[in-house]
């Protein structure tokens, strides 16, 4: 009867005496085929019997146990990096310890860029650097390393250490008391980065983030823990509850801006783009985008300013709500979160849109929309800038969120409907807030206009940070910065783009009221005339019901 025993993992179990087994399928020699298959669990591999003949001299008749190393040592001119245990599985060398890592992985278009690349007409041979295992968006990067050395299977596909750089040392220090943490960047500033692939004239992704806001950050700010939260992308991982590790984690002052690993998840996740959090849900503690925009959306005691306000502005539920204020919540709720838009911001805000050549039609640019501008300002080839200043005309700008979307005919039709609605909001703001000087503060006539000018010149106690208050006066001046524009760097800043029925309507009552609560004289006759129209005026037909408003 033969005896059979479980050998500790990755130990061989050879005894003196014994013929030396084969090495198994795939073992450290035979990192060549690429197709090992794997024989069981992730952690340690179960030990495999060769039964040897006694035909050998000096070989006894006994069973001998060898397990095969949970990684296959790679050729030397791979500079290190394993790729793939099992090629024809797909199962990554990382994912015999890593098991979570890698299911969630195999479900992403890096783990299909190698095959994606290889079946497209426009393949190049350049285009496999970033769609193989190198030293792109790594350590290594700069290099030859990887696919770009050993032109195997292995190596096929965005796999692990694509971002965490070769693993080869990180498998050898396993229980040698040397363990090496190859960990990737959450940073965006030079190479070894998303941005080694993500650039370029097809899909500009770094570029375009590098000349938006999420590319900014402010030490002040990132330093500040009621601000951290969303003003260093680490403190954002943080509050969501990622536990991941990179190399910026540990030290205290190298705050981060908004990069891609903030908002999409390398490892996978169930959301399109490997988003961390949909970008469809009305719920603003699921929607990834409200998750910071959407921090101050009422006034305080303590402050009368808006901070972040966009998601609540867009669902209908920002802003001061006079005594009195009647209006169906439902409408207010805004056709730019309607179903006509089920990415809500996401939806407008990146804005993908194919830049060809004026003359001869040839592909020029793909806007990738990263410069999170609805209609972003254009050069003289058509390409998207960072340029904020450009004017609001159906030529400078693109309007293709607007007019692609179909709720706007044409780019001339989505520039006049703009135009119409910022003038109406800055000719209710005026009402309240007529900012004479350009300086962003109320202050009392004459040195600004309006009613809150007004107001502040005979009863400037109304404004107190310390009586736990919030008065009327309070409350218009916080409607006044949500919908109009002061220059203030963290109001809505839509020009009441994102909902002009909730800002038209919180306008109308907050200028009705304060005249009659602070005995305010009563409007002209033509103010009184261009107040008292329906809600939305031209537009009130796109007012439309077709989602639950939350919490309301």
């Amino acid at each position: 009867m033969r005896e059979t025993s479980v050998i500790p993992p990755h130990r061989d179990a050879t005894r003196p005496g014994a013929c030396p087994a084969r090495p198994a399928q795939g073992s450290p020699g035979s990192h060549a085929s690429g197709n090992a298959r794997p024989t069981g669990r992730p952690f340690s591999l179960l030990a495999v019997a060769f039964i040897t003949a006694a035909s050998v001299a000096g070989c006894s008749d006994e069973i001998v146990y060898r397990d095969r190393a949970p990684f296959n040592a790679p050729p030397a001119a791979a500079a290190g990096f394993l790729g793939y245990y099992d090629a024809a599985a797909k199962r990554t060398t990382c994912g015999n310890c890593h098991a979570d890592y890698q299911g969630s992985w195999s479900g992403t278009k890096h783990a299909g860029a190698y095959t994606a690349v290889n079946t497209s007409a426009g393949k190049a041979t350049e285009c496999y650097g970033c769609h193989t295992v190198t030293g792109n968006g790594n350590v290594a990067s700069g290099t030859t390393a990887g696919h770009d050395a050993v032109k195997e299977a292995v190596y096929y596909d965005v796999q692990c250490e694509s971002c965490h750089g070769p693993g080869l040392q990180h498998v050898e220090g396993v229980g040698q008391g040397k363990l090496v943490r190859p960990l990737a960047k959450l940073s965006m500033d030079g190479t070894g980065d998303c941005g080694d692939c993500h650039s370029g004239a097809h899909q500009p992704f770094a570029e375009e983030w590098g000349a938006s806001g999420h590319a900014n950050v402010s030490p002040s700010r990132a330093s500040n823990a009621t601000c951290a939260g969303c003003h260093d992308g680490r403190k954002a991982l943080e509050r969501w509850g990622v536990e991941a590790n990179y190399i910026e984690k540990a030290t205290a002052t190298a705050y981060q801006p908004t990069t891609c690993a903030v908002c999409h998840n390398p490892h996978g996740s169930p959301n399109p783009s490997q988003l961390r959090f949909p970008v469809t849900s009305q719920d603003p503690e699921q929607n990834l985008c409200m998750k910071c925009h959407m921090r101050r959306i009422e006034p305080e005691a303590t402050q009368s300013s808006p901070h972040a306000p966009q998601g609540a502005v867009l669902l209908g539920f920002a802003g001061y709500r006079p005594p009195g204020f009647a209006y169906d919540t439902a409408r207010i709720f805004g056709s730019h979160a309607t179903t006509a838009n089920p990415k809500l911001c996401a939806g407008c805000h990146v804005n993908k849109f194919t830049v060809t050549d004026k003359l001869t039609g040839a592909f020029s640019f793909q806007a990738t929309g990263h410069l999170m501008r609805p209609i972003p300002c254009l050069d003289a080839t058509g390409k998207p800038t960072g340029d904020k200043t450009c004017a609001y005309t159906a030529t400078t700008r693109s309007w293709q969120t607007c007019a692609a979307s179909g709720c706007h005919a044409n780019a001339s039709v989505a520039a006049n409907a703009f135009t119409t609605i910022r003038g109406r909001m800055k000719f209710l703001a005026d009402q309240l807030w007529l900012n004479l000087n350009n300086d962003g503060t109320l202050q009392a006539s004459p040195t600004d206009g309006g009613l809150l000018a007004t107001l502040k010149a005979t009863r400037a106690t109304e404004w107190s940070t310390t009586d736990n208050v919030i008065t009327p006066a309070e409350g218009a001046e916080f409607n006044a910065r949500l919908c109009g524009e002061y220059n203030q760097p963290n109001a809505d800043n839509s020009k009441g783009i994102h909902n002009p029925f909730l800002c038209e309507a919180l306008l109308i009552a907050t200028i009705n009221y304060i005249r009659t609560y602070y005995g305010l004289p009563a409007a002209s006759a033509d103010v009184q005339s261009a107040m008292s129209g329906p809600i939305g005026g031209e537009f009130n037909r796109s007012m439309r019901i077709s989602r639950t408003p939350p919490g309301r």
